[in-house]
């Protein structure tokens, strides 16, 4: 099968949980013996550089980049607000990546069309044009769902009944894009509930994010005297940084005061500098790291605070594949096939959070049993080769309709 994936911004070096979303199945993909070519845009934010990909991914996907500046103005964002135009989408439509997908489907044919996130459906209109293939919308997150959480948690008055307009001017777009397309592939089940509760008539399955289990083989996790807590993750996501000042407000001064031996360590690309410069007890803050993994490796208990994320959180699966106890909020948890107790630590507020994390400091015991659990759910639901099978058996039901 022929597929084209198109992004929203490069899918390699996959920095971020939507970069490594994409990654992974790309790899998936070519593995499973499938063609792959990537067409994505290269933002100032994240640029794509082709002197810093390895050459044999370049042979195989054909990756190419074209500079979008998807940079918020604030006129084109008043303009689209009063023309009730969706900023949020359109910046990143641009007449060069148009011209380049033109020129791409009347050179290459393709089976299936990859839309990787909302963000690329505005080039719906050409791929209409110019390609009978399958076109799949890859949701990675409800947009709108995001939006209204935020909206819900915005403290300032001024930019709460925004950001409400904003979530509702999403979800309309978001609803009748689902007609657009000939397939949705959602990222978590209740993603495609929500799809499918609107009605549409177009094929929704879930696809979650998946992992090489074997990428994540670290030595056996043993009790230590204090498990060491952490939180990774980039800091310029704003459900992530909202969470984390939760996080150091309203959780981790209780957890020193009753603990004063407890370690809290966060890292993340853009951390702010109030927070790089914060001088809390037990806390140490490092910005972006090297090595996601090395830093992993080396602390027991990933802390996911988030209360306006949607989709599935990819940070949560590559910690349960190192065999990390995890202790979230349900919402940060939301997409994941878990169960509470067993392979993940629950919490719906500021004191049952205090709770989960005073238990495994106490008993670091459970805190490697959670873990243990968490990697056999890993390897049995989240693995590549599992998630690509079922992609493939999907678009082969869209060719054959």
């Amino acid at each position: 099968m022929r597929i084209l994936q198109l992004c929203n911004k490069p899918p390699y070096p996959p920095i971020d949980g939507g970069s490594k979303a994409m990654h992974n199945l790309t790899r998936g993909l070519l593995a499973a013996g499938h063609e792959v070519k990537v067409l994505c845009i290269s933002t100032p934010k994240q640029p794509l550089i082709p002197a810093e990909l390895p050459q044999e991914y370049v042979e195989q996907t054909g990756i190419e980049g074209v500079f979008v500046d998807t940079t918020v103005n604030i006129v084109d964002a008043f303009t689209d607000l009063v023309t009730a135009d969706n900023y949020n989408i359109s910046r990143f439509f641009s007449p060069d990546m148009d011209i380049r997908l033109i020129r791409l489907l009347s050179e290459e044919k393709f089976d299936v069309v990859q839309l990787e996130s909302l963000f690329m459906t505005p080039y719906i209109p050409t791929l209409r044009r110019y390609t009978n293939a399958r076109i799949v919308l890859r949701s990675h997150n409800l947009e709108h769902v995001i939006q209204e959480r935020i909206a819900t948690g915005e403290k300032n008055f001024l930019k709460r009944p925004y950001r409400r307009f904003l979530a509702k001017q999403l979800e309309e777009y978001e609803m009748a894009v689902l007609d657009r397309v000939d397939g949705v592939a959602a990222i978590s089940p209740s993603d495609a509930e929500h799809f499918m509760a609107h009605g549409t008539r177009t094929p929704v399955v879930t696809i979650p994010f998946g992992v090489e289990p074997a990428e994540y083989n670290v030595a056996p996790s043993r009790p230590t005297a204090h498990p060491g807590f952490f939180h990774l993750g980039s800091m310029d996501w704003l459900p992530n940084e909202e969470g984390i000042r939760w996080l150091l407000e309203s959780v981790w001064p209780r957890v020193v005061r009753k603990r004063p031996k407890a370690r809290l360590h966060l890292a993340g690309n853009k951390m702010p500098a109030d927070l790089m410069a914060m001088e809390l007890p037990g806390l140490t803050v490092k910005g972006r790291v090297k090595n996601a993994i090395t830093f992993m490796a080396s602390h027991q208990v990933m802390l996911v605070p988030l209360f306006s994320a949607g989709g599935m959180r990819v940070k949560i699966i590559e910690g349960m594949a190192m065999g990390k106890a995890i202790i979230s909020t349900h919402i940060g948890a939301e997409g994941i096939d878990h169960t509470d107790g067993k392979n993940i630590l629950l919490a719906k507020n500021a004191t049952e959070f205090l709770e989960h994390i005073l238990a495994l400091h106490d008993a670091p015991e459970k805190a490697v049993e959670l873990g243990e659990a968490a990697r056999e759910l890993v390897q049995s639901r989240y693995s590549d080769q599992r998630i690509v099978q079922d992609l493939i058996a999907f678009y082969k039901q869209l060719l054959k309709a």
